[in-house]
């Protein structure tokens, strides 16, 4: 009874001494709290300077790298010695580190990264002042809005939705608007966790989802998606702003691929069972199955279609190109003949570098995601050789969308094609109906988890 009584009591002091650790030892200060990175991520804000940071504005970046490198390098310059201008009324720089938190005034050039980003996940938290206007720009295209929701003379605007949303996007798009308002009071640090994979970003606020993978729209010129890769940018808009945790972890392909074939799934159905050619037909000697993928054999060609027939659809696939790779998606395949002309359409999958690969010269109507010979898809956004790419393409009636990594890079309508390439009819881009395929050109060009999702 003895010995179980000092066995108590010795827990009963190991216990206490393990509640008295935090006061016997030192606390360590907030600043050394501050700014260190979960794992995966960096920071982007080191807790002591603006180290990685420069100056910044409104401004196309892809206007800026266009720039002859002097005026480029002489306009940045501008806009980072404007963040050290001292304000008049507070003797203090418009952007200056206090207790580990990077603190802007509302004035000067706005915090922009030295480094451009592609795909990534940031974390970033923000406390700012009743009536302030700020936002977060991604690869410098503005904007995660940031304002005071209790402002009424700003309701009109969305004020009162709260913050998180693309507010630059057009009205009614989706993203404008936050899902819900999720603010925080003043006083009080919001949290930002912001995903973006393409163009498709995500954001939530204070751990609530504001905005559903929607497309960023490119402010500087809507008809072209946003950049690739560019900066991060904390906005200044006239009312201090403090950040804090500003943490960056950038997206490898083969993840940003699980991210966009994850979302929105419903009404899908496989197309490829990754085993044989069940259901498919055509130029099945000219392809191969190899580790879950449909290959098509160097030197062989022809087209490979689904026996299935389809209307308006949306279907989603992976691709990996050799260097210099051509093939093609067949848009409502009649079953025989050059899809590229007796169907609706062929839908290039080429190398992006294919003139450096090969040396030959195209047509912009030849390039990647281009309905080939009649509407010229923008060019820049796939991975490198090697990698698999994410695609999706959408039918419906005469138009056709196509989405590559995340970024909708043509979306034009065959029925007001007016001009074709080297003069050369497409009697079949009217058709209504018919299957789906690839259309090889010789190189070993691979696809895998085909899926299609019917609409009518």
């Amino acid at each position: 009874m003895r010995r179980r009584m000092k066995s108590h009591l010795a827990r009963r002091r190991a216990a206490l001494l393990f509640s008295l650790l935090p006061l016997l030892t030192p606390a360590p200060s907030r600043a050394a709290e501050l700014n260190v990175p979960p794992p995966g991520f960096v920071a982007l804000f080191n807790g002591r300077d603006l180290t990685g940071w420069r100056g910044g504005d409104t401004y196309d970046h892809r206007k800026l790298l266009a720039l002859p490198e002097a005026e480029r390098a002489a306009l940045i310059r501008k806009w980072t010695a404007s963040m050290t201008e001292r304000n008049p009324q507070t003797g203090k720089p418009h952007w200056y580190v206090e207790n580990g938190e990077l603190v802007n005034d509302g004035f000067g050039a706005y915090a922009t990264t030295e480094r451009d980003y592609g795909d990534f996940e940031l974390l970033v938290e923000y406390k700012t002042v009743p009536r302030a206007d700020s936002g977060i720009y991604l690869r410098g295209v503005p904007q995660v809005q940031i304002w005071d929701y209790t402002e009424e003379g700003k309701f009109s605007l969305g004020a009162d939705k709260g913050s998180g949303g693309l507010w630059n996007n057009s009205p009614g798009a989706p993203g404008k608007d936050p899902l819900v308002r999720a603010d925080k009071p003043f006083g009080e640090w919001n949290r930002f966790r912001i995903l973006m994979v393409g163009a498709r970003v995500s954001v939530w606020l204070n751990d609530q989802l504001v905005v559903d993978h929607a497309l960023l729209e490119n402010y500087y010129d809507r008809k072209t998606p946003v950049p690739k890769r560019g900066p991060i940018q904390l906005q200044t808009h006239g009312g201090e702003i403090r950040w804090r945790n500003i943490f960056l972890r950038e997206i490898p392909g083969d993840e940003a691929n699980r991210i966009l074939a994850t979302k929105c799934t419903a009404g899908f159905r496989p197309l490829f069972n990754g085993r044989d050619f069940t259901g498919w037909s055509g130029a099945v000697d000219s392809y191969e199955v190899r580790d879950a993928a449909i290959v098509c054999r160097p030197g062989k060609g022809g087209t490979l279609f689904t026996a299935e027939e389809f209307e308006d659809f949306v279907v989603r696939l992976e691709f990996q190109l050799p260097r210099g790779g051509n093939n093609g998606l067949a848009i409502r395949y009649p079953g025989q003949g050059d899809t590229a002309y007796v169907g609706m359409c062929e839908l290039q999958v080429l190398d992006d570098d294919y003139e450096k690969a090969t040396g030959d010269a195209i047509d912009p109507r030849q390039a990647h995601g281009s309905v080939y010979g009649m509407i010229a898809a923008h060019r820049g956004y796939q991975r490198p050789i090697g990698e698999w790419n994410f695609q999706e393409v959408t039918v419906r009636g005469s138009r056709i969308t196509v989405e590559l990594n995340g970024t909708v890079i043509l979306d034009g309508d065959v029925a007001q094609v007016k001009e074709f390439m080297g003069n050369t009819p497409h009697p079949g881009k009217d058709r209504r109906r018919g299957h789906f395929g690839f259309a090889g050109h010789n190189d070993p060009v691979a696809f895998r988890s085909v899926w299609i999702k019917p609409l009518n």
